[in-house]
């Protein structure tokens, strides 16, 4: 990976892609720092200084604080990050399945995925309105349940600042999330990998020091040193296995027939069908996560977590995640939601129909399976069966930090796990990838002058 990038920055053209990436990265991580209008600074940061060091951060908004790289604690400008994006992303893409216009832009090529794009962006904005109206209603109300117990009873927001100023917040979190938008666009097209997804990388390599020392910090064993070594020791095992199953692909074979149009021959080749393990990729968790927790924001928007009676309580108790662990009910709702959703994003992405008649079309078949019905039904049969380690994968990945919170004796949120390391391998990878395959391209021109 290292050689990569030293090399990239050897060829001129790489070189100002990936120098335009790392400005527009930071942009995005001073942008972090900027405190939203109406909040007062001071008693954020002695709320958030206390609850960090005694390990008792926002659990709720968890998912919200990772895609921000921290930005949600600091209420800052940044504060909802990319996340309002990657949902919209996410639903418009499940929504083409469902509804027929979408299914029809899907199918008009580049044409139908500008416009795609441009609803994808519609509904980024409203629901950029809807969680930054949730937050910053929690920072108001219940400062302890969005950015940890020590904030509990704080005042974060300036008394003077009234609905006229909590709608001027609003505006700049929206706003904010636009630009994100718009500098994860720029990326895309000028700079070096997916923008969207940089960005969601640089918010989780920003926490990700910090966290691996506040484990060392929390810890009440030696010091913290042995839980210290042993996240590292952890982490390193945890990173290896990920790329390698991330890597890992079932290569279907796909033969094609020679055909002859008019004076010129088609086909005659051989190729295959490559089915990744992780074909999902980290799309069940994010989606676990985020139903997983709905109902405790609610609760904790509604009535607290202090709160012991009727349906909050019964929330508090069974989905809360705590310094003291994960309960049952949330652990085994988790993983159970990871795998189904695994499942389901599959049965979306990778059309079996859709594949079998362009495999006829154009004279191709999979050695061995008749054409037409038989070889929609081995691809169904194979990738059910490709599905099932993958999403078990997935099920023990996000496990880790649940197992890792115990036996480390450590009272903070473990680094290496879940849509955390999921993510950066990723993201790397990827990022990685486009690097060489332009290197490559740039070799080749070379050979050629």
């Amino acid at each position: 990976m290292l050689t990569a990038f030293f090399r990239a920055f050897r060829t001129p053209d790489l070189r100002r892609k990936l120098l335009f990436t790392l400005g527009i990265v930071a942009v995005y991580r001073f942008g972090a720092h900027i405190p939203l209008p109406g909040v007062d600074a001071k008693s954020l940061s002695a709320c958030t200084s206390a609850s960090t060091k005694s390990g008792t951060g926002s659990q709720a908004f968890g998912l919200l604080n990772l895609f921000s790289g921290g930005a949600l604690q600091q209420l800052s400008i940044f504060a909802l990050g990319i996340t309002p994006y990657i949902t919209a992303s996410i639903i418009l893409q499940l929504l083409t399945v469902v509804v027929p216009r979408l299914e029809a832009l899907k199918s008009d090529g580049q044409a139908g995925q500008t416009k795609i794009t441009q609803y994808t962006r519609y509904l980024t904005i409203g629901l950029s309105v809807l969680e930054s109206t949730m937050t910053l209603t929690a920072a108001r109300n219940n400062p302890g349940y969005l950015l940890g117990g020590k904030c509990e009873g704080v005042a974060v927001l300036y008394p003077a600042v009234t609905w006229e100023g909590m709608v001027v917040m609003v505006v700049v979190m929206t706003a904010a999330c636009s630009l994100l938008m718009w500098l994860g666009e720029l990326v895309t097209d000028r700079g070096v990998g997916n923008g969207m997804s940089v960005l969601m990388f640089t918010s989780i390599a920003a926490k990700f020091p910090g966290s691996v020392w506040a484990i060392k910090l929390s810890s009440r064993t030696l010091g913290g040193w042995p839980a210290f070594f042993g996240v590292l020791a952890l982490g390193v095992l945890t990173v290896a296995a990920v790329v390698f199953v991330e890597q890992g692909q079932r290569r279907i074979p796909v033969q094609y027939t020679k055909r002859t149009v008019g004076r010129r021959s088609y086909g005659g080749t051989s190729t295959y069908i490559p089915l990744k393990l992780n074909q999902s990729g980290v799309v069940p968790v994010i989606f676990a996560s985020s139903l997983l927790q709905m109902p405790v924001m609610l609760a904790g928007l509604t009535a607290g977590p202090a709160s012991t009676k009727g349906w909050q309580g019964w929330v508090d108790r069974h989905f809360s995640v705590t310094v003291h662990g994960y309960p049952l009910t949330y652990t085994l709702s988790y993983l159970a939601l990871i795998l189904g959703f695994a499942f389901f994003y599959m049965s979306i992405t990778f059309d079996t129909v859709e594949i079998a008649d362009n495999m006829k079309k154009y004279s191709g078949f999979i050695p061995g399976i008749r054409a037409g019905r038989p070889t929609v039904e081995y691809l169904d049969y194979t990738a059910t069966r490709i599905t099932w380690p993958g999403a078990l994968y997935l099920a023990v990945i996000a496990a880790i930090p649940m197992v890792a919170l115990d036996r480390l004796h450590a009272t903070v949120a473990f680094p290496f796990g879940g849509t955390t390391i999921l993510i950066m391998v990723g993201v790397g990878l990827e990022t990685v990838k486009q690097i060489e395959s332009q290197l490559q391209q740039h070799n080749y021109q070379g050979f050629l002058r």
